[in-house]
């Protein structure tokens, strides 16, 4: 089973630490919502990282 970062764009306040914490997965578009990149894999200690310091508490891990 592969886990996938997800972010729920109704309770994200925008603040950009995921994308400081770990721009390899999580980037903000011209309109400010945070998007995840499509990957084969994830690194854990990133996205586990951004999870911690999300202030909205709106990253979370989804298994396929």
């Amino acid at each position: 089973m592969m886990k996938r970062p997800v972010v729920d764009l109704s309770l994200c306040i925008r603040c950009g630490i995921c994308v400081d914490l770990c721009p390899e997965v999580f980037s903000m578009t011209d309109a400010d919502f945070v998007t995840v990149a499509e990957r084969d894999t994830y690194p854990e200690l990133g996205v586990d990282e951004a999870i911690r310091c999300c202030p909205a508490d709106c990253i979370y891990w989804e298994e396929d």
